[in-house]
């Protein structure tokens, strides 16, 4: 499970770098600035959630159970929501994509509970 989040947080962490490359060269001319801020906010909880993934990768094999198995799941599904309806509706205007949003945000939070409980719980 360790090289999986850990997989996964790096393989997260270079599409962050790529879009953020993208909407900075090849958005900013094309987004109107409220819709490229929306943008940039993707991509800084996606890169703070594969950094999160890489140190959910380095603690898997010191912290066994399943909260830290379903923290990595959640910091997944919170970007896909998240940072993925972020991304739909800067680039396409759609507003009913935001309603998704909160959900993500949800995840990322139950993630980080998770994750905290791991670590609480071998107290």
């Amino acid at each position: 499970m360790d090289r999986i989040f850990f997989g996964l947080g790096c393989a997260s962490a270079f599409v962050a770098v790529a879009l953020g490359a993208f909407g900075a060269h090849g958005l900013r001319a094309r987004l109107v600035p409220d819709m490229l801020m929306v943008f940039e906010v993707a991509v800084r909880y996606q890169m703070y959630h594969a950094l999160a993934l890489l140190g959910v990768g380095g603690v898997a094999g010191r912290l066994p159970g399943g909260a830290v198995a379903v923290a990595g799941w959640l910091f997944v599904a919170g970007t896909i929501l998240f940072s993925g309806s972020l991304y739909a509706l800067s680039l396409t205007g759609h507003r009913w994509l935001g309603a998704i949003t909160p959900l993500g945000g949800v995840a990322f939070l139950a993630g980080w509970a998770a994750l905290a409980w791991a670590a609480w719980s071998r107290l």
